[in-house]
Order: C-alpha cells, then sequence, then structure tokens
C-alpha cells in the first residue's frame, strides 16, 4: 500500500544503512580481525539467512495468494452482476425495470465510490442500500409463467453470490499482516544483513556489492509484501476493470 516513491526512498534507505554499517564495522573492528571469527559468522549467517529465507517466502506466497483469491473474488462479484441484470430480462414488466436499474446503480456505486473508498481505507457502504432493494424487487416478483418462475430462481441464486463476493471483498479490503508478522520480517531482515557485514573479507569491494545485493533483494521482497498485502490499496492494487465492463455491457 505504499507509493512507488516511497518504495524508492525505502529501497534506498535500506542500501544506504546496510553500507554505513559495513562501513563502520570496517572502521571499529578491522576486517583482519574478523577474518579469524568467519566460520561462526558463517555458521550463524546460514542459521538466520535459511530461517529469515523460509519466513520470508512463506509471506510473500501467503499475500499474493490471498491478493489472487481477492482478484477471483471481484471478478466473481461483477459476474453475478451482470449475470443478474440479463436473467431480469425474462421477470415480469416492473420488477425487470426495476432490477436492471438497481444493477447498473450498483456498478456506478461500485466503480465511483467503493473503489476510492476501499483506495484510501475506509470501508464503503454505498453498495449496501442497493443490494437491500434488489432483495425486495426479485423477492417481489409473482411469476406468471413457467419460464418467470426459472427467471426468478435463477436470479435468487445470482443474487445470494452477489451478496456473498460483495461481503467476502469487503472483508478482503480490511485485512493485513498482524503487526507481530511485520516486527519478525523487520527484525530478521536486520539481524540478516547485520551477520552479513560482519564477514571479514580481504577486498571490501567484493564484500560491499555482496552487502548491496543482499540488502537490495531483502527489501524488495519485503515492499513486495507491503504492496501485494492490502490487495485494494496502494501502487500495487486490484483494478476496477471487471465492474466497469460490466457497466459497460449494461448501458449496451
Amino acid at each position: 500500500m505504499l507509493s512507488y516513491t516511497l518504495d524508492v526512498l525505502i529501497v534506498a534507505l535500506t542500501i544506504t544503512s546496510s553500507m554505513l554499517l559495513m562501513w563502520a564495522l570496517d572502521r571499529l573492528w578491522p576486517w583482519e580481525k574478523r577474518h579469524a571469527h568467519n566460520d561462526l559468522i558463517g555458521w550463524q549467517l546460514s542459521i538466520l539467512g535459511t530461517t529469515y529465507a523460509v519466513i520470508l517466502g512463506f509471506m510473500l506466497y501467503a499475500v499474493w495468494t490471498d491478493f489472487g483469491a481477492a482478484s477471483l473474488n471481484v471478478n466473481l462479484e461483477a459476474s453475478s452482476l451482470r449475470n443478474l441484470y440479463r436473467i431480469a430480462e425474462a421477470l415480469p414488466d416492473q420488477q425487470r425495470t426495476e432490477l436492471q436499474n438497481e444493477a447498473r446503480a450498483y456498478a456506478d456505486a461500485v466503480v465511483n465510490h467503493e473503489w476510492p473508498e476501499m483506495g484510501s481505507g475506509q470501508l464503503p457502504n454505498e453498495s449496501h442500500a442497493i443490494n437491500k432493494n434488489m432483495w425486495k424487487t426479485v423477492m417481489s416478483a409473482i411469476a406468471a409463467s413457467s419460464s418467470q418462475t426459472v427467471a426468478e430462481d435463477h436470479a435468487l441464486s445470482e443474487l445470494t453470490s452477489l451478496t456473498e463476493h460483495r461481503r467476502i471483498r469487503l472483508s478482503q479490503s480490511q485485512a493485513s499482516i498482524p503487526g507481530i508478522l511485520w516486527f519478525v520480517l523487520i527484525v530478521g531482515g536486520i539481524l540478516t544483513i547485520s551477520s552479513c557485514c560482519l564477514f571479514g573479507s580481504a577486498s571490501s569491494t567484493l564484500h560491499g556489492l555482496q552487502v548491496f545485493a543482499f540488502s537490495l533483494l531483502v527489501s524488495l521482497v519485503l515492499l513486495a509484501i507491503a504492496d501485494i498485502n492490502s490487495p485494494f490499496r496502494g501502487s500495487v492494487h486490484i483494478s476496477v476493470f471487471a465492474f466497469q465492463r460490466a457497466q459497460q455491457n449494461m448501458n449496451d
């Protein structure tokens, strides 16, 4: 949920801090003296690095899975809305007109109001009243033929799916990684990068490149987790295209 500018600043700050830490260690504890402890430092880095890599990989997989699930749920919600609009064609005239108008109003509310509100971290409520009216409209339909009875059954099924997907979307818009897990990720990154800086190497250039690459990788993965963590906020978020497409289809 960070901007691209903030992402770049965080990466630059992380790399700069890592390089400064390595420089300070070289001044306070010269590499010649640290070199004798490389076996112990290497063992420590191996344990820390492996443990942290597992945690980092698991968290990235978890947030990406949640992001994919949220994206799929949005598409299913928009699909249910389009289906409901088409099914309304077979309902009695009054219910058909009301339900189609409500379906268009629902799409407009999601695109124009709820998406910006979710993008700012708010819990949207614009489509709630429209959804309630949809239920009243469908339940008030009195079928005069077998085809209208079938249409009413399908409309209830699609409306149930629409309501369920809406509820899931609102829940997903407020979900995030608990603070304790962020604490583990950040502290683990600091410990692992610090252990990398402790190595005693005769080539300061090679050591600097290793620290640079390691801190760059860790910061990029952490930022990826942060950006994907909130699927409806930040620079990386789920597009409203599915509902815009639904708007277009219903207005054609």
